[in-house]
């Protein structure tokens, strides 16, 4: 088993505090990796208003 000892020597039971501090010191590079993307993202909006737009346009001519 790991030995959870932190800097000040507490003893950290879950490994918690080990964890938090990976996550944060990765969460700068995904953040800044997601933002660079956008392409995608435009993409899936794009689609998804398309789709509305043909269900919208079957809803009508069915009701018509």
């Amino acid at each position: 088993m790991a030995d959870n000892q932190g800097p000040q020597g507490h003893h950290d039971p879950a490994g918690s505090t080990q964890m938090f501090r990976a996550f944060v010191d990765e969460a700068p590079q995904g953040r800044q990796a997601a933002s660079a993307g956008g392409g995608p993202r435009i993409g899936l909006i794009v689609g998804i208003v398309v789709a509305v737009a043909v269900v919208a346009a079957v809803a009508w001519l069915a009701l018509k």
